[in-house]
């Protein structure tokens, strides 16, 4: 992979470039993140914000998550794509959503999160680390 990758919302308002490969590439399949994503569950590249540059105006929505940080939410205020969910006592590290990517074959999560929650249709790929709630640092 090459980098840098550029990225934007379905309407072009916000772009970015990512500068650098994500930590890791993650599932979750919480019950709020199947909203989020209108899926099965929602992927996220955790990212360094150092390794990440923005353009653009973007909204903003936050909510209290199950363990008991905030979940924070960045997206364009035009066409209401998630761009990406931040943690504020955490600023040095972004969850970025990927599928925003113009080259997505980044999108292969090594981890599955809140699997206890996971649809039953779905069957975790072999080989990826599952959790049945957050994953622990």
């Amino acid at each position: 992979m090459t980098y840098p990758i550029e990225g934007a919302c379905q309407c072009g308002g916000v772009k970015y470039r990512l500068l650098a490969a994500p930590l890791k590439v993650m599932a979750c399949h919480c019950k709020a993140c199947q909203k989020l994503s209108t899926s099965a569950f929602s992927i996220t590249a955790l990212v360094r914000a150092s390794d990440i540059e923005f353009e653009g105006e973007m909204a903003e929505w936050s909510r209290l998550a199950d363990s008991g940080n905030t979940n924070g939410a960045k997206f364009c205020p035009t066409c209401g794509n998630r761009i990406y969910h931040f943690n504020p006592a955490d600023p040095d590290i972004i969850k970025l959503k990927p599928s925003t990517l113009s080259d997505t074959s980044v999108i292969n999560p090594t981890v599955h999160v809140w699997v206890s929650e996971k649809q039953d249709w779905f069957t975790l790929p072999e080989g990826v680390t599952a959790f049945p709630k957050q994953a622990q640092s």
